[in-house]
């Protein structure tokens, strides 16, 4: 029997008994240094054209390489066709133009594009080749593309950037959303989180404005804690002071106008009801508009004057 060789690298395979006095030559060409190039190798590009990468078992080839780095200069995009196996590259596109350069596997495939000074991790998932991470010019993933990231401890980002959370419309939001999820929502223009103790989405750094004309019952007016700026603090007017958005009207334990005055319009433009429990005063003159009235219940007073 003679020396194998494996499907994917192309790793020699020597079989029992054989390569008699010649297996250390066999061991280190066919499998230590390509396990080396495949590990830490570099194909370097330099030609404007379309390259297929090659795989020839037991000898150096292009496609075991680790790192694909394209140095050519043209102005066309051009494609890397790589075997369409379970293999990871790291792409450098050093271009001393403005070229991409396209990772794309037998087929062809659609492949996974890499612009011009970018540097990325790209592998084989089964049916094309997608990225997986971006790295900076430091060494640091800057982006980085997974189905879930669990982290089992504290998390910081320490970057003066930002971080870039996922987004889309109100329709694509999870379909099981857990509490504690955050992203951007494309619909409303606005980040929104899942939380509650009824869980729910709800709008996350700014509540959601409505002009609300129908609510019959009083509410509670809010204040900001600053005139200007970003208000870190709101408050509620509690009992205090209240209004009703269907009518308009305001209740408040007391009514203190420091300018010296209190004014009412002279004319009643709408049609009011002075309810049992209250009275009502007027400067007048005052004329109640056509078509409507002031009904004053019974045991109350409306006092013009």
């Amino acid at each position: 029997m003679t020396t194998a060789y494996t499907s994917l690298l192309g790793l020699a395979l020597p079989v029992t008994g054989e390569l008699s006095g010649t297996w250390g030559d066999t061991v280190n060409n066919s499998i230590t240094s390509l396990l080396d190039s495949a590990v830490a190798g570099t194909t370097t590009i330099s030609s404007d054209a379309d390259v297929t990468l090659t795989t020839t078992t037991g000898a150096a080839n292009t496609s075991r390489e680790a790192i694909l780095l394209w140095t050519a200069g043209g102005t066309v995009t051009r494609n890397i066709t790589a075997p369409a196996q379970s293999k990871v590259y790291v792409v450098i596109n050093a271009s001393s133009s403005t070229q991409s350069i396209v990772l794309r596997g037998v087929g062809p495939t659609t492949g996974v594009t890499i612009v011009q000074g970018e540097k990325a991790v790209c592998a084989w998932n089964g049916t094309d080749f997608v990225k997986i991470a971006n790295i900076s010019g430091a060494g640091v993933f800057t982006t980085l593309n997974c189905t879930a990231l669990t982290a089992t401890a504290d998390s910081s980002f320490t970057s003066t950037g930002a971080v870039t959370l996922s987004k889309g419309t109100t329709a694509q939001q999870p379909g099981s959303p857990v509490t504690g999820m955050l992203r951007y929502n494309t619909t409303t223009n606005q980040f929104e989180g899942y939380s509650g103790a009824s869980p729910a989405w709800a709008g996350v750094g700014g509540a959601t404005l409505s002009n609300d004309t129908s609510t019959a019952s009083f509410e509670y007016p809010l204040f900001a804690a600053a005139t200007s700026g970003s208000a870190t603090t709101v408050y509620t007017s509690n009992a205090k002071l209240l209004y009703k958005p269907s009518t308009g009207e305001f209740q408040a334990s007391e009514l203190a106008a420091s300018n010296g005055l209190l004014l009412n319009a002279t004319t009643v433009a709408a049609s009011y009801t002075i309810g049992t429990g209250y009275n009502a005063m007027s400067v007048g003159p005052v004329t109640v508009a056509s078509g409507q009235s002031v009904t004053v219940s019974s045991g109350q007073r409306w006092l013009v004057f």
